[in-house]
């Protein structure tokens, strides 16, 4: 039994979150969340007063984080698969911060039906990379649903992403660069336009991995392509930005 009274089973492990002592509980084989789920944290803006929901929450870890760094009032997790969820629910006890992190069950696909239409200032989400034209299909299905689009589709989020934010309420994503194209179309067809984006590269001298986006419904034309964010300075040893984005 942890803090609060909260159990840990035998396939789940703690880890610290290096922010405010917040800790997250996690499957010890199951899929874990990476540098992407950070790094996005850290590039979403939420502002005092404001309300984020995060699609396809997973472990929490997004909306943790953001209660951890932002000054936001209120953040929602929705994630579909009951067993991750519930793990999602016991985290954010553990922490002690349930009054201003619920970790809700449901599907992406019906989000605004659940919550409504213009009910949140900021959408973040972290969805699965991966069509049926890219990559094997992991034969864990917690894992492909994780990675692959099993249960949503980039237009599920995009399409659930704009009709959960108020006029010029933001959205923010991290997401794979060969998808690039079918991302900005797919944005704009729902009328979120992109007005930030920031590759990350894992060394200074790799091509980029992956590509944080920040889209306003009903904003104007016009976007910013922000510095890279450089992973490693070499094999092993972050740059000094990861440390800060981690907050060691």
């Amino acid at each position: 039994m942890l803090a609060n009274d909260v159990p840990l089973y035998e396939d789940e492990l703690v880890d610290d979150l290096q922010r405010n002592h917040y800790q997250i509980i996690q499957k010890k084989k199951g899929f874990k969340f990476g540098m992407d789920a950070v790094l996005l944290s850290g590039f979403a803006k939420v502002n005092d007063g404001e309300r984020a929901i995060d699609l396809g929450t997973g472990t929490g870890i997004i909306p943790i984080l953001l209660s951890a760094k932002t000054e936001g009032k209120h953040f929602t997790g929705l994630e579909i698969q009951e067993d991750i969820c519930e793990m999602a629910q016991r985290s954010v006890r553990l922490n002690g911060i349930g009054e201003r992190v619920e970790i809700l069950r449901g599907d992406i696909k019906e989000a605004s039906k659940q919550f409504g239409a213009a009910s949140f200032e900021v959408v973040t989400s972290n969805p699965p990379y991966m069509n049926d034209s890219h990559g094997l299909k992991n034969p864990n299905l917690r894992k492909a649903i994780s990675r692959h689009e099993v249960l949503c589709t980039l237009d599920d989020v995009c399409r659930e992403a704009a009709k959960l934010l108020i006029p010029g309420g933001r959205f923010y994503m991290v997401h794979r660069p060969h998808r690039i194209a079918e991302i900005i179309t797919a944005l704009k067809q729902y009328r979120l336009e992109p007005k930030r984006m920031k590759f990350v590269h894992p060394f200074s001298d790799r091509d980029a991995n992956m590509v944080l986006i920040e889209a306003v419904r009903g904003g104007n034309p016009m976007v910013k392509l922000e510095a890279p964010i450089i992973v490693y300075k070499s094999q092993g040893v972050y740059t000094d930005e990861i440390y800060e984005i981690y907050g060691y």
